[in-house]
């Protein structure tokens, strides 16, 4: 099958979702199973830069998590620095770039310093947009950016009457990314749990029942056959999309 039938998504998000019960079904701690997802990520990310993905968003960490019982958000917070300072070179050697969206003022001063650490280096890379959202939510999102324009309008650089969508959009976090075009929610849930609210609007939907620490590359190119049938409908089964999305590799080595 010719590679150009296939649309692949410029922009794909992600709710890893299914860390827990991953764990639970196998008797551990579900500290375990964000462990165990971390690995999912490390493969997503390098499928979604082979096959030349612009832009990945992950739901790392919501502002809803924050209930969550005080010891696995304890370790939520190491996990994460422990990656950064894992993988931000990795990254960087594979000409990804990372961005870290949402409220970061509620993380420790030692993490934050972490994340501006890794955005720096990362910050002229091109093959891959990885956008972790941590501590975020789609209402936070839109309200920070609905200040950012009332503080237009009150010094006087804009009138109330000049506010359009379009002004409200370029102040939401990934203003500079295409909007996602394909969303992904892993572990069998069928909500979209305050993400990236703004921006998904016209996105197409994809719920998975596999648990995200068991998300490979099979299950992303099944996600993506399925977008790609929804938009072009030329008539391949699903079966022959994923199967040359597995055989491609449309990006070079940097």
């Amino acid at each position: 099958m010719e590679v150009s039938t296939i649309r692949m998504p410029r922009h794909v998000a992600i709710i890893m979702d299914g860390n827990g019960r991953w764990a639970q079904l196998r008797g551990k701690r579900r500290t375990a199973g964000h462990k165990a997802g971390a690995e999912a990520v490390r493969r997503t990310v390098e499928f979604a830069r082979k096959k030349g993905i612009e832009s990945l968003t992950l739901f790392a960490f919501s502002s809803e998590n924050w209930k969550r019982p005080e010891q696995e958000v304890s370790v939520l917070m190491e996990l994460f620095m422990t990656v950064l300072k894992r993988e931000v070179k990795k990254l960087h050697k594979y000409n990804v770039r990372l961005r870290i969206i949402g409220d970061k003022t509620a993380f420790s001063a030692r993490l934050q310093e972490q994340m501006r650490a890794a955005e720096e280096l990362t910050a002229n890379n091109t093959a891959l947009n990885l956008n972790i959202a941590a501590n975020y939510g789609g209402h936070w999102d839109i309200t920070q950016a609905s200040r950012k324009v009332a503080a237009k309008v009150a010094a006087g650089e804009l009138a109330p009457e000049q506010i359009t969508e379009q002004t409200i959009a370029q102040e939401l976090e990934l203003a500079d990314q295409p909007v996602p075009d394909l969303l992904i929610r892993t572990g069998g849930e069928h909500r979209i749990s305050n993400f990236l609210l703004w921006q998904l609007a016209y996105a197409e939907f994809y719920f998975s029942k596999v648990l995200w620490p068991d998300f490979d590359d099979r299950e992303f190119a099944v996600a993506i056959a399925d977008f790609s049938c929804r938009e072009r409908r030329f008539g391949l089964t699903s079966e022959q999309i994923q199967q040359a999305i597995l055989d491609t590799d449309v990006t070079s080595e940097d």
